[in-house]
């Protein structure tokens, strides 16, 4: 399987799950999520993925400090509607690493474990998404913006030609060379594009 090299180079976000660690999945419950990982999930790369996995990895550092985050006791929350604009890519690859749903989530074992109700839309923030830990309340609001990174002058029109499947072999592959190099131009430049608010705790 080949992918672009730069996805090697963005750093993993690393949990604590104690689901796992209860069914015997991962030594301690520790576990480990690469872009790659959610770029499978999610079938592409694009800004929106990267800012759903940064937004996380930023936010968490913030959170938690020195400590693992604990997956399965974060609260997410977002300001759309979950089918307004790309809030629903950005929930889903959150979703994948938080282990936070909606209502259809895992219901736990006796009582324990339960990943419903960990992730809400329409809420009252002014932020990208907020990120609250179940055992101490402390948040972070956290902030994306990718206008400072903008695309090759070329891609709009080469996107247009592959929409319209005018475009030529060379120029499908030039398109997505220039699609994931800004990509990857934004995870270089993540104190730009990221900023993150703790407001307590």
């Amino acid at each position: 399987m080949k992918f672009p090299k730069f996805f090697e180079d963005i750093e993993k976000i690393r949990l604590q799950d104690d689901l796992s660690a209860f069914l015997g999945v991962f030594e301690n419950g520790v576990i480990e999520f690469s872009f790659l990982d959610v770029v499978k999930c999610a079938g592409h790369s694009c800004p929106t993925v990267l800012g759903a996995f940064l937004m996380t990895l930023e936010g968490l550092k913030v959170l938690y400090k020195d400590e693992l985050p604990k997956r399965g006791e974060i609260l997410v929350e977002f300001p759309q509607n979950e089918n307004e604009g790309v809030a629903g890519v950005i929930a889903n690859v959150i979703a994948n690493i938080t282990g936070a749903t909606l209502n259809k989530g895992f219901k736990g074992i006796g009582g324990n474990y339960d990943r419903r109700f960990l992730m809400q839309f329409e809420s009252s923030i002014n932020s990208n998404v907020k990120f609250t830990r179940g055992d101490t309340n402390a948040s972070v609001e956290v902030f994306y913006d990718v206008s400072s990174v903008p695309p090759n002058p070329k891609t709009s029109g080469l996107m247009q030609l592959c929409i319209q499947k005018k475009a030529t072999i060379e120029q499908q592959k030039e398109f997505g060379v220039l699609w994931q190099q800004r990509v990857e131009s934004i995870s270089k430049s993540i104190p730009v594009v990221i900023k993150v608010n703790k407001l307590n705790g």
